[in-house]
């Protein structure tokens, strides 16, 4: 099915003012959203519009009880200029795994791949044709009851907006394992997109700051031993030569990035096994010197190795090798994403605009 868009050019595009050269991350935007209202079951209101600010009642409902979810996504550009979209047909069933978990309503795939279309071949001139930067696409999706009562809200506003981005780490990253604070248990929702989640990452993530390190690898909220995820990534361990990563319980983000992942080092010849670690296992596996790399994977992160990673008083320190497992992962998907390396899943398409009213 294909939905008709309203649509409202800007008449002062931003563009000339952004410097690609120097991208700090989600700070700078582009200059259109899309919006759509769901109201009396459906979804309404369908339009791209000049980014600008949303107008919202005290009593909203997703300020007060959390109905809030999101995606990240990454458009990138090929030798002639052409957007490229990586999976969106994933990220339209994860906001809608997501959606399902927190109460509110489906997007339909079609809408929502169409509107990331739409919005990122009206904005492809955003797009940086830097090396390992990209226009992060963000959709989300928030109640907008004016009501105050624990209850699931009868009418949502979804919206994408777009941001030209560099590379989100720009340096190995320093991890903590977090045995004192908890990200998710199975059984909540620690599997969804949703705002909540990351709020109550906030103050761990502070500290591990103020104690030097970049963010937080999270342990389980039972045992408070088997690895989970990182704050903005999944993990990725190479013991022994095989690539580990924790299995998805519940408690752990299907990351389209880790998929994805997983799949090219398989195809590479690599072995990956997906089941539950504990942190002693690789606190041992490092002193018997069979842990050689870690290395995390995410929308916004892309690949990132870890240069230190620290539990309790024992820290394990990674050299970085210009043939690791991690390497070779970021330079293969990043040469997919500008089709430098041919694509053999067919996972890239190209973003077109769909029928829209002026």
């Amino acid at each position: 099915m294909k939905y008709p868009f309203k649509i409202n050019l800007t008449q002062n595009s931003r563009l000339k003012d952004v410097d690609f050269d120097n991208l700090p991350f989600g700070k700078v935007f582009s200059d259109h959203m899309f919006v759509a209202d769901y109201i009396d079951g459906k979804w309404t209101n369908l339009e791209i519009r000049p980014v600008d600010y949303l107008s919202i009642h005290p009593g909203n409902m997703a300020l007060h009880y959390g109905q809030s979810i999101f995606e990240g996504m990454k458009a990138t550009r090929d030798d002639e200029g052409t957007p490229l979209l990586f999976r969106p047909e994933l990220h339209a069933k994860r906001i809608n795994a997501s959606a399902h978990r927190m109460c509110m309503p489906q997007i339909p795939d079609d809408l929502f791949i169409q509107a990331i279309n739409n919005i990122v071949a009206l904005e492809k001139n955003w797009i940086p044709p830097t090396k390992g930067s990209a226009l992060y696409l963000r959709p989300f999706m928030f109640a907008t009851d004016e009501t105050i009562g624990v209850k699931a809200s009868d009418t949502y506003k979804f919206i994408i907006f777009t941001m030209p981005v560099g590379p989100y780490y720009s340096e190995p990253v320093n991890l903590i394992a977090q045995d004192k604070y908890v990200r998710a248990v199975v059984g909540g929702v620690g599997d969804a997109k949703t705002s909540g989640n990351y709020a109550a990452s906030l103050l761990p993530a502070q500290e591990a700051r103020a104690d030097g390190f970049h963010q937080v690898m999270w342990l389980d909220g039972i045992h408070r031993k088997y690895i989970q995820e990182v704050g903005t990534m999944n993990i990725f361990f190479v013991v022994d030569g095989e690539v580990l990563t924790p299995n998805l319980d519940g408690a752990i983000l299907d990351g389209i990035t880790r998929r994805s992942i997983i799949q090219l080092l398989e195809d590479a010849g690599h072995k990956v096994t997906q089941r539950p670690i504990s942190i002693d296992e690789i606190v041992e596996a490092d002193k018997k010197g069979k842990l050689t790399e870690m290395f995390g994977t995410g929308t916004a992160a892309v690949v990132a190795p870890v240069g230190k990673l620290k539990y309790k008083d024992y820290t394990i320190n990674f050299v970085q090798k210009a043939d690791s497992v991690g390497q070779y992962a970021k330079d293969t998907i990043n040469g997919l994403r500008n089709r430098t390396i041919e694509d053999k899943h067919h996972w890239l398409s190209e973003a077109q605009a769909y029928e829209m009213v002026g």
